[in-house]
Formats: C-alpha cells, structure tokens, sequence
C-alpha cells in the first residue's frame, strides 16, 4: 500500500497518521476491529473450534452457501456456491451481501477458498478451511508472507464488514495472510 492508503487506515483506527505503520498501529487496528464485533461473539476460540463446529470435514456440517447473484470468481471462472459450514452461511451470506453492495465489490471476483480439508500449514491441527469456517480473497496481493498493510492490499473496509459478524481478520490481527478471515473470536 502507499503511505496516503496507510495514512488512511490510521486515520479510520483513530491512530497517529503518520503513513509508518509499526507495532502500535497494528494493536491499533486490533482494537478497532474488535470495537466492531458483536458484544457477545457468535464464534468460539480458535481452540474451542471442535466443540462448537463438531469434527473437520464433516460432510454433515457442510452446507452450500447459494452466491450466484454477487459476481463471485474462482480464478476467473463463475462460482454459484460456497460449500461452508451450515452454522456460519447466514454470517458469511450477509458478509458477502454487504460486500457485492460496497465500492470493494471487485474482491468477490478474487474469491480463493473456504472449505478445504486439510491441516493448518506446518502444522498437525486441521485448518479453519477443513471446518468450513474461513475464506480466502485475492491471495495475489494478500499472500500469506506478505505483511499488511505495508505490502498486502486488503481493504481495512473488508475487514470491517467481516468484524461486524464476529470474523476474525488474518491480516490485521496476525500482520499477514490478509486474505484470510475464520469465524473464531
């Protein structure tokens, strides 16, 4: 991002905006987005995930997440549905909803993934993607290296339609992975 863009997140987080963003920037933008979510959390930790959602890859869990009306592209190619987990498809519709309806609308059609069962990266813990849990948006300029917002491209306005609903943003609470967001608080 340019320094006028990080300038403009700052000044969205209520922080110096000086277009330096360092470490009280990021627990800045920690603490906006968890202003955002809802007073009780609809979502478990990320160490609660079994008990809540039931067991990874459970077909039984899995519903198919109607997105035919909001331009949603998988590498170029028209995606009709979301296979996701059944307690988190209303969420995660209206998350798209307020997405398609916003000037940020293109990102749907950067669409990378949500269910996916398979462990976490280095590691032996299942992904929140083999839940059915998380999704994935533009990972060309948002890849998992690649600090935000200094060198990825989510929009702070996506993240905040995700915090609205109780998501959990990779970007901006882990510093990367900016295409990243999961349903656990």
């Amino acid at each position: 991002m340019t320094i006028e863009q990080i300038k403009h997140i700052q000044n969205r987080i209520d922080t110096p905006s000086d277009g330096v963003w360092g470490p009280k920037s990021q627990a800045a933008v920690k603490q906006y987005l968890r202003s955002l979510m809802p007073a009780v959390n609809p979502w478990p930790t990320q160490g609660n995930v079994s008990k809540f959602f039931g067991n990874a890859g459970d077909e039984n869990n899995l519903t198919n997440l109607d997105v035919s009306h909001l331009g949603v592209m998988y590498e170029g190619t028209v995606v009709h549905t979301i296979r996701c987990h059944k307690l988190v498809a209303n969420s995660l519709g209206r998350i798209l909803n307020k997405i398609y309806l916003s000037p940020f609308k293109g990102i749907l059609e950067q669409y990378a993934g949500c269910f996916n069962y398979r462990p976490m990266r280095g590691s032996n813990s299942y992904s929140m993607h083999a839940y059915g849990i998380a999704i994935d948006f533009d990972p060309d300029t948002n890849g998992m290296h690649d600090k935000w917002p200094v060198q990825a491209t989510m929009p702070l306005e996506i993240m905040e339609f995700f915090a609205a609903e109780g998501w959990k943003s990779a970007g901006a609470n882990w510093g990367f992975d900016a295409m990243h967001f999961q349903a656990t608080c």
